[in-house]
C-alpha cells in the first residue's frame, strides 16, 4: 500500500559518512512505522534499526548502535539514515520497510515489516 524508493547510496571510505534517504508515497505515511535492513551477497537479510509512527521511539541493532542514526519527516513523506564511522563490514544493499502500526507494540520483530524498498548499494573501502 505503500511505495518506498531508496537513494544516496555509494563509495566511502572507512571512517566515512553517508546519508541514506527513503521516500514514500501515499497521505498515510504516518500510520507506518519504517526500518532499514541490509543485504550483502551470500549472506542473510540483516535489520539494522526501526523507528515509530511519530519518530519518538527507535531501535537499533547492536552493530550499528553510536553510528548509526535514523530519522524521519512525516510532512514530506521521507526517512533518512545517517551512517557515520563507517566500517568495512557496513558493505551491503540498504533496504527501506515499512508496515502498517496501530502502536501496541515495539520495539517491532523483523517479520512485521511487509512493504520493501528496491535498495540502494553502500560500499566502504578499507
Amino acid at each position: 500500500q505503500v511505495q518506498l524508493v531508496e537513494s544516496g547510496g555509494g563509495l566511502v571510505q572507512a571512517g566515512g559518512s553517508l546519508r541514506l534517504s527513503c521516500a514514500a508515497s501515499g497521505r498515510t505515511f504516518s500510520n507506518y512505522a519504517l526500518g532499514w535492513f541490509r543485504q550483502a551477497p551470500g549472506k542473510e537479510r540483516e535489520f539494522v534499526v526501526a523507528i515509530n509512527r511519530s519518530g519518538s521511539r527507535t531501535y537499533y541493532s547492536d552493530s550499528v548502535k553510536g553510528r548509526f542514526t535514523i530519522a524521519r519527516d512525516n510532512a514530506k513523506n521521507t526517512m533518512y539514515l545517517q551512517m557515520n564511522s563507517l566500517k568495512p563490514e557496513d558493505t551491503a544493499t540498504y533496504i527501506c520497510a515499512a508496515y502498517r502500526s496501530y502502536g501496541a507494540l515495539w520495539p517491532p520483530n523483523a517479520h512485521h515489516f511487509e512493504n520493501w524498498g528496491q535498495g540502494t548499494q553502500v560500499t566502504v573501502s578499507s
